[in-house]
């Protein structure tokens, strides 16, 4: 059984990745669709004019749904392959230091993403206010996740 402190920390854990990709997702809104497909060519995205909208996309929306706990697991599987992608094709080849531009920080939020998907997002969000509601409408008792 999870308890309050673990339903906390989740919470405290998917806020602050969302604000994260909210941010990443703004600013490639912000420098212009054109320019990150452009980035993303030079460094070897395929479809990069595809990729760029629904990366910005899938940043934005995805932080947005995480801020509140909305279809958690499912953005946090989403969001984690973005990150294991952008690690694997734009950070990979300059080693593991953020500042040298290595793989160090997309990592760290390609785990959290996992980790967010693996768990769930915790009893304070909406995905657990709509599971409760689901729950007493069928009579089931069963305790929350965390």
């Amino acid at each position: 059984m999870r308890t309050t402190s673990t339903s906390i920390g989740l919470t405290a854990l998917r806020i602050v990745l969302g604000v994260v990709f909210i941010a990443h997702g703004a600013q490639k809104f912000a420098q212009g669709l054109g320019s990150v497909s452009q980035g993303f060519s030079g460094m070897g995205v395929p479809l990069a004019d595809v990729a760029a909208p629904l990366v910005a996309g899938l940043e934005l929306v995805g932080g947005v749904l995480l801020l509140l706990g909305v279809l958690t697991r499912v953005v946090g599987v989403l969001l984690a392959v973005d990150m294991i992608v952008a690690g694997l094709l734009a950070h990979a080849s300059a080693g593991f230091y953020s500042q040298d531009g290595g793989f160090e920080y997309v990592l760290v939020l390609a785990v959290a993403s996992l980790a967010v998907a693996l768990t769930g997002p915790g009893r304070f969000s909406l995905d657990a206010v709509v599971l409760r509601a689901s729950r007493r409408r069928r009579g089931v008792e069963e305790p929350l996740p965390a």
